[in-house]
């Protein structure tokens, strides 16, 4: 979400075109997934409950990664996003947006600037003592999920919300926009999936709901700046979503893909852990940076 914000202000001011601010919005689509692994290591003790949640969290990263594999060259050769958002955005120019307040960061805004001004605000150590309340906060995630299963939660869970894959993907698009972050949507079952709350195959339309709901936030804000270029960047992020949903999702087969791809990489690591670190090293971190080293 930060890093969409940054690029549609980017190309607001200038400072980046639209032309390139798409790949950057696509590459924040898989870079944001990475939160969901992080999560599933909360289970890491546990070898069943670890190999069903990091399956549960690593499909979310393998559609993205399907769908920027097939979008990609389509946009870098063709342009096809830029120019169906350039269409909406013309039409939907100078009707207004609004800047949405989502409540979860009233909630934790004070405690967080209360946090910072105590530190100073360090980088080192802000940095620090993030990283030590997000584990902390999976932990108690994880253990909350657990409490799940003793209440019998999961019945309601599988025959309510996650029951039908449309109802599923409108709840995850309805919980992201209210938010406002798509990590914290789907890091949000994947402790139910190694609980053994939820399926793989239930939550797999509930992340990419969440995918398209982390998108209406900025479209809107967008809007409301009065620029076309800004209003293309979030034009072209709702549609990367939803065509990703259009071209993956209906086919069976291509459907199975992510969910496949996920398992397999979860009885890998249920072998050895050393797979579930190795995985978020190189798919994060190594290939981007060597691909950034070749085309510079």
């Amino acid at each position: 979400s930060t890093t969409t914000s940054i690029t549609v202000g980017m190309v607001a001011g200038g400072a980046l075109t639209i032309e390139g601010a798409i790949p950057v919005i696509m590459g924040a689509n898989i870079g944001t997934s990475v939160t969901n692994t992080l999560v599933s290591m909360g289970h890491i003790t546990r070898k069943e409950e670890f190999r069903r949640a990091l399956a549960g969290a690593t499909v979310h990263d393998f559609f993205n990664l399907l769908v920027v594999i097939i979008l990609l060259p389509a946009e870098v050769c063709f342009h096809l996003m830029e120019r169906v958002a350039t269409y909406a955005a013309e039409i939907f120019q100078g009707v207004g947006g609004m800047i949405f307040s989502s409540p979860l960061k009233a909630m934790t805004e004070p405690a967080a600037s209360g946090i910072l001004d105590l530190l100073q605000r360090n980088p080192t150590l802000c940095v620090i003592a993030a990283l030590v309340l997000m584990f902390t906060s999976l932990k108690f995630l994880v253990d909350l999920s657990r409490g799940l299963v003793v209440q019998r939660s999961g019945r309601f869970l599988n025959r309510y919300l996650f029951g039908a894959p449309m109802v599923a993907m409108l709840f995850g698009a309805a919980i992201t926009f209210l938010v406002q972050s798509s990590s914290i949507t789907t890091s949000m079952v994947v402790p139910l999936i190694g609980a053994g709350i939820l399926t793989l195959e239930a939550v797999f339309p509930f992340t990419l709901g969440a995918n398209v709901g982390t998108t209406v936030t900025a479209m809107l804000a967008a809007l409301s700046t009065g620029a076309i270029g800004p209003v293309i960047v979030a034009f072209s992020h709702l549609f990367f979503n939803v065509s990703g949903i259009l071209l993956i999702y209906p086919v069976p087969f291509i459907r199975g893909i992510p969910i496949f791809l996920a398992r397999r990489l979860a009885d890998l690591t249920s072998r050895s852990r050393v797979y579930a670190f190795a995985y978020v090293a190189l798919v994060f971190y190594l290939v981007p940076l060597i691909l950034i080293f070749i085309w510079r």
